[in-house]
């Protein structure tokens, strides 16, 4: 019960700073309607989920809470300058390709071995839910930020930079993918991937999440103010979420245990990069 009373407090004390810079509506700011709706998604969802004892749409209620929220942003705030759009249309590219990609992804592979041991748990499982609904309010955070606030910020030749990094981060993470599905459909999914992007990095497909990110906070910054600098905590938590928490060492950890006493696999991790895809 402490972790989810943990993180409660935290997206709570998160919402509230930014809130402060936000538009709102009938008094109550819509960047924390926003947070409040993330969540309400996710606990909402747990109920069938642990009911059925299922993960099989955990990922999709995640990226469908991406799309609900910033087009709950756009809506409330009435917020529909170049901006804004921008802003909700990379968001919304996003969750859909990587919702749909992870819901093929467990459906193809019967299931997600993450969730074996937690699903019985009921507040184990409830913990991972909410954990997404932190997910979401907080890599979105800065694109609802500026979604939200009280000033709208003109597009100009500068934000063509920041497009540009989100392109480079959503190509790489869609190309890593892409090439990481037709090796283990044709080779197995108990081989490791040692070509295409994956020859320089062992985790391509984390470098472009955290890249296209760092485009969209870019995108952002010239409609932020005050508190809504807040919100730029969202490329930080994705590096530290993917390198730090469950992304990386994760699978690290679990490859070794597979591929740990071959040397091929040993000789793949000394010539390639962690996660910046460079020929070393």
């Amino acid at each position: 019960m402490k972790p989810i009373l943990i993180a409660l407090g935290f997206i709570v004390a998160f919402a509230a700073v930014i809130s402060t810079s936000s538009l709102t509506i009938e008094g109550v700011p819509i960047f924390a309607i926003c947070v409040a709706v993330a969540m309400a998604i996710q606990w909402a969802a747990f109920i069938p989920a642990y009911r059925r004892q299922t993960e099989r749409f955990y990922d999709l209620v995640g990226s469908a809470s991406f799309i609900t929220v910033t087009l709950l942003a756009l809506f409330l705030s009435n917020r529909f300058d170049d901006r804004s759009l921008l802003l909700s249309a990379l968001v919304i590219i996003w969750a859909l390709r990587l919702g749909s990609f992870l819901f093929k992804r467990v459906h193809q592979d019967g299931g997600d071995d993450r969730f074996q041991q937690i699903k019985p748990h009921a507040k184990r499982f409830f913990l991972t839910w909410t954990l997404q609904g932190l997910w979401v309010s907080i890599t979105a955070a800065t694109a609802l930020a500026a979604i939200t606030a009280v000033d709208p910020a003109p597009l100009s030749l500068w934000d063509i930079n920041a497009v540009g990094i989100w392109l480079l981060g959503f190509g790489i993470e869609v190309i890593a993918d892409r090439q990481k599905r037709a090796h283990r459909s044709t080779l197995g999914k108990d081989t490791f991937i040692s070509s295409g992007l994956w020859a320089y990095s062992r985790h391509p497909n984390y470098f472009g999440e955290i890249t296209l990110w760092v485009g969209v906070a870019l995108l952002a910054i010239p409609a932020l103010t005050s508190t809504a600098f807040a919100s730029l905590l969202s490329p930080i938590f994705a590096y530290l979420l993917l390198t730090r928490i469950s992304g990386i060492p994760m699978l690290e950890k679990k490859a070794e245990k597979k591929w740990g006493d071959r040397a091929d696999y040993h000789e793949y991790k000394k010539r390639t990069r962690l996660l910046v895809p460079l020929k070393r």
